[in-house]
This record gives structure tokens, C-alpha cells and sequence, in this order.
């Protein structure tokens, strides 16, 4: 493979942010099982004392016979109802407070992220070639790696524990019934307390773990930086042609106002530019209409209906037409050239008022080269 797609650059915001879009993040199974296990002991830490006291008055009622209860053996059934509404009661709260733990152990590893694109459904993942390599990644054979050694130290934990605690337990059976569920509780509270000592253990690692993984799986190649960044600033090429489509809709819009032009300067074929002045109110000589091809045309056309002056000058309406921006004054480069033919129309609308004899050939007015998109020169004529 070569360098240039090899991933090893860390991942862009961008490419973070769309991966919580699709529902990826961080997440630490060993955290979810330490809030899970912290909950469930705290809430029999908690809920244990007054449990045991309802179960104590609940068996007590349960177990209490008479010549009614014999006579009536349905009764046995109201019996067995409130006993299933008290176990409902406990399971529920017991599943809301380890469900919360499991949720806040989520958010905590990865942040909050609400997607549904993991659920829907992808016919692409049902490629048995993927699941195979998936199966034998780096990440998968450490998470395997980890939970086998995760069995065994849990394994060997309640081994422990239970071989030292046996003979406790079996002389449950010969203690008063609410003694031994006190004793059966503490057993399981400090069984449990082992448990979750281990897997806090575990989730110290795991968590900035996942996070490495996370991390890694989406590292990027300096390809795909590259093409981030053409996509985040735009493809050159793809706002090219927007500018060039933004520019022709303002040119056509332009042509309206070209009856208050001074005067237009074209080349025979491709530009058109018009321009006015007005020496009480602009600073320099503006730019009103411009246009390329049949825009061009029409703007010539639209001047000549309107007694406006057309010049051909095809440098200097190439150079107006590259630099100047519609309703703006031009470029300060090109006043020599712009006031050369400015006075040769002065004069030339004076001759047609009678004012003065007609004015020579227009001369060439000086434009830098540069500024020129062709760059290339060509002799100005008078349009008849």
C-alpha cells in the first residue's frame, strides 16, 4: 500500500462529529458492568432492611392458615396476587436504578448520542467475508483476549469465595427465616462487592482502551485530509463554475442599464463593457453593464438603439470586463486609458450637437499588459 494511504493522521472533527452521526463512539462494556453491579449492590444496601421487613409480613400472612382459608382454597389465589404485586414492585425498581447505572456509564464513556442508523437495517454488513476479517482484528482479539482473562480472575474470585463461605450457608437452613435472609443478603452484598472490585479493576483499563480503538478505527490517510479539506472549502473546479454562473445572471441583469451609460467599449465578437460618469457624484468612471457573447451583442444593440457611443476596443474590454465589478469604480491601473476615451466621446458627442468639428480616430489607449487576459493588443475603431 503506499505511504500516502497509510492511516496515521488522528481524525478531524468532521470526521468525528459524522461518526456520532452514525451512531459510533467510545464505549467501555467493563463500565457498563461495574454501574450495573455498583447499582445492584447499592440498592440492596439500600433496599434490603425494609425488603426483608415486607418479605417477613408477607410470608407471615402467606403461611398463616385457618378452617376459612381450608374451607376457601381460592383465596390462596388473592394470596399468591399480592405476592407477584410485591415482587413486581421490587424487580422494577431494581431494573430502573441498574438500567439508569447502565445508561449514565454509557454516556460517561462516549458522550451522549441519539442516532437510529445502527438499527436500520444494512444488507452490507451480511457479507460473510467482512464478518470474518472483523472477527480477526486487532481490536476483536484483545476485547476476546480481555474477557477470557476477565472469566478466569472472576472465576477464581467467587471460587474463592464461595469454597470459604460454604459451610455458612448451609447452616442457613437451621436459622429462623428472618435471620437467614438477613445472613443470605450480607452474602450476596459482600459477594458482590468482590465482583465489582474486579470489574472496577478491569474498567480502568478498558475505558481509555475503547477510546484508543475508537480513536484508531477512524484515523485518517493524508488522502483523505486532503479531500476533507477540498470538500469543507469547496472543489476550485465546482465554485469556479458558480462564480462564472453567478457572474452571466448579474451581467444579464446588467443590461437594463445600459440606456445610462456614458458610453461602451467591446471587442468585435466576445466582451461588452459600459460604463458612465458623473463627475458630481463618483469619484471615477463605474462599470453599469458588462457581458460576454449574445449579452455582449444585446448590450451593444440596447446602446446603439440609445444613441450610446460603441467603441471597439477589445483590450481594454477584456481588462474591465477580468477586473472591474459591475456598479464599482474600475481599477486605479486603468484611469489613463479609461479618461483617454472618456474625453474622445466628450468630444465626439459634441460634434454631433454641433459643437465642434468631428474628432479624429480614436488613439489606442494605453493598457498594461497584464491586466489583460489575453494580453494582447488590438487597434480600437469607431462603430459607425
Amino acid at each position: 500500500m503506499d505511504s500516502s494511504q497509510e492511516k496515521s493522521l488522528p481524525a478531524s472533527e468532521r470526521k468525528l462529529q459524522k461518526a456520532r452521526e452514525d451512531g459510533q463512539g467510545a464505549r467501555s462494556k467493563d463500565l457498563s458492568h461495574i454501574a450495573i453491579l455498583g447499582a445492584g449492590a447499592a440498592s440492596m444496601l439500600a433496599l434490603a432492611p425494609n425488603l426483608i421487613d415486607r418479605m417477613q409480613l408477607a410470608l407471615s400472612q402467606q403461611l398463616a392458615f385457618n378452617a376459612a382459608t381450608v374451607m376457601s382454597p381460592g383465596s390462596m389465589l388473592d394470596r399468591l396476587q399480592d405476592m407477584v404485586v410485591i415482587g413486581v414492585v421490587v424487580s422494577t425498581v431494581f431494573a430502573l436504578l441498574t438500567g439508569g447505572a447502565a445508561l449514565l456509564s454509557a454516556i460517561g464513556a462516549g458522550g451522549w448520542i441519539f442516532s437510529l442508523k445502527p438499527i436500520t437495517p444494512q444488507f452490507n454488513r451480511l457479507n460473510p467475508i467482512t464478518g470474518v476479517s472483523n472477527l480477526f482484528s486487532k481490536q476483536q482479539m484483545t476485547n476476546v483476549a480481555k474477557m477470557v482473562l476477565m472469566t478466569a480472575i472472576l472465576t477464581a474470585v467467587a471460587w474463592k469465595y464461595m469454597d470459604g463461605s460454604t459451610e455458612q450457608v448451609a447452616m442457613l437452613v437451621l436459622q429462623p427465616s428472618p435471620l437467614a435472609l438477613r445472613h443470605v443478603a450480607q452474602w450476596l452484598t459482600s459477594g458482590l462487592g468482590l465482583l465489582l472490585l474486579v470489574v472496577f479493576l478491569a474498567a480502568l483499563i478498558d475505558v481509555p482502551l475503547q477510546a484508543f480503538f475508537f480513536k484508531s478505527r477512524l484515523k485518517m490517510s493524508h488522502e483523505e485530509v486532503k479531500q476533507e479539506h477540498k470538500e469543507s472549502d469547496g472543489n476550485p473546479h465546482t465554485k469556479g463554475r458558480m462564480r462564472q454562473r453567478q457572474r452571466e445572471m448579474a451581467d444579464r441583469a446588467s443590461v437594463g442599464a445600459v440606456p445610462k451609460a456614458d458610453f461602451v467599449v467591446m471587442n468585435p465578437t466576445h466582451y461588452a463593457v459600459a460604463l458612465k460618469y458623473d463627475d458630481k457624484t463618483m469619484n471615477a468612471p463605474e462599470v453599469i453593464a458588462r457581458g460576454t457573447d449574445l449579452i455582449a451583442f444585446t448590450i451593444r444593440d440596447v446602446a446603439s438603439k440609445h444613441n450610446i457611443p460603441v467603441l471597439q476596443s477589445p483590450m481594454l474590454a477584456r481588462a474591465l470586463y477580468a477586473h472591474a465589478e459591475l456598479d464599482q469604480p474600475i481599477p486605479a491601473t486603468l484611469y489613463t486609458a479609461v479618461a483617454q476615451v472618456l474625453a474622445y466621446v466628450y468630444r465626439l458627442k459634441a460634434a454631433l450637437r454641433g459643437e465642434g468639428k468631428m474628432p479624429e480616430t480614436l488613439v489606442d489607449p494605453y493598457v498594461p499588459p497584464e491586466l489583460d487576459p489575453l494580453n494582447r493588443f488590438t487597434t480600437p475603431e469607431v462603430t459607425p
